[in-house]
């Protein structure tokens, strides 16, 4: 086994995951970070983050990272982790495509008692089943014999100062009961909150896939409770506070699933129970409520358009954010772009606004153009559909005055009390 002192790091994917984790090991080990966008690499070897999930003082914290495009730069390293994305296509099917490639790259440089970490979220077996396959048939050589393998599911919570990647407990597997032990170490080299070591890559596998799960089965609940309660006349918020006086209540609030974990990850299980003949009822259900919620908050909105005698066609609507959560510059899979849609369907026409986002990357995912600032008294509707703190600092009278005298607000985020808002989820 390859010792410590010896530790050669190399970080596959430098995204929202990968970097924050390159950082840290950085800071104390060699590290190459690796990622397939040169513009990324050229960025972070300025020494920006454009993600904000790591400062630029903490960039230049770490005196043993160095940033490369070029996968012959990994050659000399012997601790591979991958942080790659793992998405899923348009028919709701994963897509392993960047963890098969970078299984590929990885195993052109593989050398005996190296050892490939994989973090990015898939379904139990995927990491023996898909990866090691392409690991072996590249490199030539042996899995459990020349090389092994490892699995630590990532647990960034993209936007979130507080729970870092140090300060957050970690899960750990090895294909070997040694190699377990020895990632398992590697990981607290770093993990200040500690670890927690799996029996097997394919519980650790399980484990991550169901906190996803969990959490958005549990919000579709609340969205479904949502659309009950908002027919019977009943403020949703109101009855979710009075719930939660009893200490045992889950603190979930109604909401858009957006983001690259709980609108994904759930179909990866999905697809694997499907695979070996069972067919998952209340994920699935769970998934298509959530998916349709987009579709609700429009139709929410041109119901209450109608009966303020607002023109519903032609109208013009400002929706205040599009990234997936808030204070957070990401957008993938961001089910805004669902409100987006469902109004362009009504002829309406869209102003989007997010100080947090970079307006090319929305343009180029999703064919929407943000409006660098609002006018005043332009809009028939307002849908506040992200909480970012410009927002909240603009307060109630600034966002009415974004609207015509006779407008709708939708909060859908609850940034306002009930009676300063026209509709609630």
């Amino acid at each position: 086994m390859i010792s410590i002192d010896n530790l050669k790091i190399a970080v596959i994917g430098l995204g929202y995951v990968g970097l924050p984790l390159a950082v840290e090991f950085g800071k104390q080990h060699s590290v190459v970070g690796f990622d397939i966008n040169t513009s990324r690499i050229t960025a972070l070897a300025a020494g920006t983050d454009h993600t904000l999930e790591v400062s630029d003082e903490e960039l230049a914290a770490a005196t043993h990272l160095s940033y490369s495009s070029d996968i012959q730069a990994l050659k000399d390293c012997n601790f591979f982790i991958v942080t790659v994305p793992t998405p899923i296509d348009s028919s709701k099917q994963p897509d392993l495509t960047p963890l098969v490639n970078a299984s590929k790259a990885i195993g052109t440089l593989l050398k005996k008692d190296d050892i490939v970490v994989y973090e990015s979220t898939v379904y139990p077996g995927a990491t023996e089943e898909v990866c090691i396959p392409v690991l072996e048939e590249v490199s030539g050589l042996t899995y459990n014999q020349d090389f092994y393998a490892g699995y630590s599911p990532e647990r960034i919570n993209p936007g979130d100062k507080e729970h870092r990647v140090t300060n957050i407990l970690k899960v750990t597997a090895g294909s070997t009961p040694e190699v377990a032990n020895y990632v398992d170490k590697v990981y607290n080299l770093i993990i200040t909150a500690g670890t927690h070591k799996a029996p097997s890559i394919k519980v650790a596998e399980a484990a991550k896939v169901i906190e996803n799960t969990q959490r958005d089965v549990n919000i579709a609940l609340i969205n479904e409770l949502a659309v009950i309660f908002n027919k019977m006349g009943i403020d949703t918020e109101a009855v979710l506070t009075a719930a939660g006086t009893k200490w045992n209540f889950l603190p979930f609030r109604p909401g858009l699933v957006g983001g690259h974990c709980i609108g994904v990850d759930p179909y990866y299980l999905t697809h694997k129970a499907q695979a070996i003949g069972y067919n998952p009822e209340i994920i699935l259900a769970g998934r298509r409520l959530n998916d349709s919620m987009g579709e609700y908050v429009v139709t929410q909105l041109v119901k209450t358009m109608i009966k303020k005698r607002i023109q519903v066609e032609g109208a013009k609507v400002l929706v205040l954010g599009l990234s997936f959560k808030e204070n957070c510059p990401d957008v993938r899979n961001t089910k805004v772009i669902d409100i987006v849609h469902e109004l362009h369907e009504y002829n309406i026409e869209v102003d989007v606004y997010d100080p947090w986002i970079d307006a090319n990357e929305a343009e180029r995912e999703y064919d929407v153009i943000p409006i660098a600032e609002p006018a005043l008294n332009q809009y028939d509707g307002i849908i506040l559909a992200v909480a970012h703190e410009q927002f909240v600092k603009m307060g109630i009278e600034k966002i009415r005055a974004l609207g015509k005298d006779k407008h709708v607000l939708y909060d859908l985020k609850y940034l306002f009390a009930k009676e300063q808002t026209d509709i609630r989820l």
